[in-house]
């Protein structure tokens, strides 16, 4: 049996399960493999130095896979802000059809993207988040629980409760994010009203994965107590792997009156790419998100989405039936 939603049929593809954008990891690499899976692999734009690159990698990936795969474009505040209009004509030059945007103030993106057909995924962490990109004609809706890897937000609300809450007032196709690894996760979205789901963490635990493989290893070691929240007094949290160097923010943090200045030599992003690049998985930081917990392998990625999808039938014809 086959697991069709509205997501797969707007989105031309066979699983309802996407890769989303992960940064220093969402490379070619880990992207086609997932799309030639039947998923729907993401490169992530900013993981790319330049607009140029992400040219490059856009046309690297075409020549891995002919199957559907899309950008993911982060929108965040900062001093000095990527050239965005770069990236994004890089996107469309490239002919992609798929956009994933997370982040600040979408609006702009997204009718750019609308402008050359491109369909738009856009990820957030509330439901008032979900229906203001709604009505900035975003097509499909990546609703982010307090589970997940990388910004959760600021309102602690978990996906048991914010995946139902946001299907009851969002009406384009929805994916659930944050704490999805396995075929239970995906029956239980489905239940609670999604289209698909969003993985992360989980696809950075596999085979292809450009990562040192001391990480992947780390997190099939680590249980769901193995995150740390940091950047909660800067309201700006962020879930990590929990790590000498994350505690070490988080004590510092505790401390109260931190400013960004006094963690910054910590929370680096040269020297958590530089500790990656070495297989340190204790110094620099690192996104993961709870869903560790449920990780115990490191499969093919082929191997992970038909995992998935076998026990979700299997639920869904047996325990279920």
């Amino acid at each position: 049996m086959a697991i069709k939603t509205r997501f797969t049929k707007a989105f031309g593809i066979e699983h309802p399960i996407v890769q989303g954008g992960m940064q220093w990891v969402g490379y070619a690499e880990i992207a086609a493999p997932v799309s030639d899976a039947g998923g729907l692999g993401m490169l992530t734009a900013l993981a790319m130095p330049t607009p140029e690159d992400l040219a490059k990698e856009i046309a690297r990936t075409k020549e891995m896979t002919d199957k559907p795969f899309g950008v993911n474009l982060t929108i965040l505040p900062a001093i000095k802000p990527p050239p965005y209009a770069e990236y994004r004509q890089a996107i469309i030059e490239g002919g992609i059809k798929i956009v994933e945007t997370a982040g600040y103030k979408p609006q702009e993106h997204i009718d750019h993207f609308k402008e050359h057909g491109i369909k738009v995924i856009h990820k957030c962490t509330a439901v008032r988040h979900a229906l203001s990109a709604e009505r900035m004609g975003a097509d499909a809706i990546s609703i982010d629980g307090f589970e997940c890897a990388g910004h959760p937000g600021e309102d602690d609300i978990p996906g048991l409760i914010l995946i139902p809450a946001a299907a009851d007032k969002v009406k384009v196709p929805m994916l659930a994010s944050g704490g999805f690894g396995d075929g239970r996760g995906l029956v239980a979205a489905l239940a609670l009203g999604a289209d698909g789901i969003n993985m992360g963490t989980r696809f950075c635990v596999t085979k292809e994965a450009p990562i040192h493989e001391n990480f992947k290893k780390q997190m099939v070691e680590n249980d769901e107590r193995d995150t740390k929240l940091i950047f909660r007094t800067l309201h700006n949290t962020a879930r990590v792997m929990k790590n000498a160097v994350s505690e070490e923010v988080v004590a510092i943090e505790a401390k109260g009156g931190a400013k960004f200045e006094d963690i910054q030599h910590l929370v680096a992003g040269v020297r958590g790419r530089a500790a990656m690049e070495k297989g340190d998985a204790d110094d620099g930081i690192w996104s993961a998100g709870m869903i560790q917990g449920l990780i115990h392998d490191i499969p093919t990625v082929k191997e992970l989405i038909d995992r998935i999808i076998a026990d979700a039938e299997k639920i869904m014809d047996e325990r279920l039936a």
